[in-house]
């Protein structure tokens, strides 16, 4: 088999935001946690990984044909990784957590994912740089194309206040990857009530909005 592909896809914006309702646009506001339009350059801000197995080099740049800048992944047949560490963990108490990012599959997605993953508070010693599938985290959340799987991924990890064991979460229907190479904004809520709900931009609700239990 040869080697698979991964497809340039521009990020333009992150945001992480506690509130007690959902967000319909990126942009900075006073509960934000952490907002990242990269409008200016990521060097000096994000740790790019080191690992071996990370060898795509990140540019930010203007994808073909826009005015806006983005952290680009601009080689087919790489992966990449990049890293930002948050000054304190998020902790989903009595509001809303929202998790929010916008990218565009430029010349679509046929093999490989565009996804965040929010990492748990790691082992003493351990470093941005080092970031790796196996590192541990608590969500994952974005696209995913490969093979026969296309779907809006949404993956939550907890550990189990009983016996001490970490348990997995996974939408039971989760949504299709948009096939155009626009512009799409990801949306997820996580509620205190441990229920989530992930928002399709392009749908109204209640069609537009794919839920699920957090509890076990």
């Amino acid at each position: 088999m040869g080697e698979p592909k991964r497809t340039p896809l521009l990020i333009f914006a992150v945001l992480l935001v506690i509130s007690t309702s959902s967000l319909q646009f990126l942009s900075a506001s006073d509960d934000a946690i952490f907002y990242e339009s990269f409008d200016e350059d990521f060097e000096g801000r994000w740790i790019v990984s080191q690992k071996d197995e990370y060898n795509g080099a990140w540019k930010h740049d203007k994808s073909e044909g826009h005015d806006d800048y983005g952290l680009l992944v601009s080689e087919k047949a790489r992966k990449y990784a990049i890293v930002k560490e948050l000054d304190e963990p998020v902790k989903l108490k009595d509001e809303s957590v929202v998790l929010q990012f916008e990218t565009r599959l430029q010349n679509g997605l046929e093999y490989g994912g565009a996804y965040l993953k929010y990492l748990r508070p790691q082992e003493a010693g351990w470093k941005s740089k080092e970031f790796d599938n196996e590192s541990p985290y608590s969500i994952m959340f974005g696209p995913d194309k490969c093979g026969a799987t296309n779907k809006v991924h949404f993956i939550f990890k907890h550990k189990n206040p009983k016996s001490g064991e970490y348990v997995e979460h996974h939408l039971k229907f989760p949504p299709s990857v948009p096939s155009d190479k626009l512009s799409h904004v990801y949306t997820a809520v996580l509620k205190p009530d441990n229920e989530l709900e992930i928002l399709d931009e392009e749908a109204e609700k209640p069609e537009g909005w794919y839920m699920m239990s957090l509890r076990r």
